[in-house]
């Protein structure tokens, strides 16, 4: 039997040609490491640009749960925890890695605001301002708040991990509650150029840059061998940023390896340009499975589709086709997730279908 054909995740491939080819091209360059060289602050200066946010401070952190992990030690004191979705990324899947930082994950309902579905897709997968703003007013006025964890910073994904997105309404609501608890908005873009990129969002780069306090631009699901580029929008970076991602084992010594790849996924518009076709490639693949009478577990405007499937049929599909499990629907069916990126194509869409 030949290979399977592999729809699981959005990081199952190398890196984009140009990305390849300038790190070939490179030869045996010399740069100086942990990020200090003259790449490195190439690509921040494009990344700043790209988001309308010159006061910007801009770093390249390797993956995303060390990512999430350093970013949020360095926004909390010891007594505090973080404030996320029950279906966050930080809260579900990632083996507990801020706990075993010394920080709590606080976890509010996944379902968003009521907002025009049908324009913006489900809401599964979001916290709202007025759940959020609760909770917060209910800790504080809890005589007892003192011998708690305190909620220091507030984690939102987007999209998140059903490939759901904020609206730019939602976004601006939570980031206001945020500013009147005084507490920072983190913001995981993981896969944040296939959001920008959706057809169906209103929010832009420099919404985001505007709305949050820091964020991350996600390289190793879209189109980088690895990384992520973390920026603070408002200067809120620590002084000493540099001995908390060490202490992570998030700091990369040829720090350069990851500023090559943002500079060459900041020019000319690249990463955006290959983010449009992960989203292009899955509304071509949302039209098939309607075609072929399969059920949604959510409408996602996103690269990542959820479908439901017959347990029997899952048997056939494991022979040919590598997907994600997500979760048991009911007794005879379970919730798939499939996931195209920036490099697929319409010919690995059709072997999909033939085992669908």
């Amino acid at each position: 039997m030949g290979q399977k054909i592999s729809f699981s995740s959005d990081y199952t491939r190398n890196a984009h040609p140009a990305i390849l080819k300038r790190l070939t091209d490179m030869g045996f360059e010399q740069n100086v490491g942990y990020g200090t060289d003259p790449i490195c602050e190439s690509a921040a200066g494009k990344i700043k640009k790209a988001c309308d946010c010159p006061g910007a401070e801009v770093f390249f952190l390797v993956g995303g749960t060390q990512t999430n992990q350093t970013i949020i030690d360095m926004l909390l004191k010891p007594y505090e925890g973080v404030v996320a979705a029950r279906t966050g990324h930080i809260a579900a899947h990632e083996a507990g890695a801020v706990e075993f930082s010394g920080h709590k994950v606080l976890t509010l309902p996944a379902t968003g605001e009521e907002t025009d579905t049908e324009k913006y897709g489900s809401n599964i997968g979001k916290i709202s301002a007025k759940d959020l703003k609760a909770y917060l007013a209910t800790f504080f006025g809890d005589d007892n708040h003192e011998h708690m964890v305190f909620p220091g910073a507030v984690y939102i994904s987007h999209p998140t991990e059903y490939g759901t997105l904020y609206t730019k309404k939602e976004l601006s609501d939570i980031s206001e509650v945020c500013r009147e608890y005084e507490i920072p908005l983190f913001l995981d873009g993981a896969r944040l150029g296939y959001g920008l990129m959706s057809k169906r969002t209103d929010v832009t780069l420099s919404d985001i840059a505007q709305l949050t306090d820091v964020f991350y631009i996600g390289g190793t699901k879209v189109g980088a061998m690895f990384g992520e580029a973390v920026v603070f929008t408002k200067g809120g970076k620590p002084k000493h940023h540099v001995p908390i991602i060490k202490q992570h084992g998030a700091l990369l010594a040829k720090g350069w390896l990851l500023g090559v790849q943002f500079d060459t996924l900041f020019t000319d518009d690249l990463y955006l340009n290959i983010s449009k076709n992960a989203i292009d490639m899955a509304e071509d693949l949302k039209g098939r499975l309607k075609d072929k009478g399969y059920e949604f577990f959510l409408d996602s405007p996103t690269n990542q589709q959820f479908i439901i499937v017959d347990n029997d049929k899952l048997k056939e599909l494991d022979e040919n086709v590598v997907y994600s499990f997500w979760e048991k629907y009911d007794d005879n069916r379970t919730v798939i997730r499939l996931a195209t990126d920036w490099a697929t194509t319409r010919d690995e869409l059709d072997t999909l279908m033939k085992y669908l």
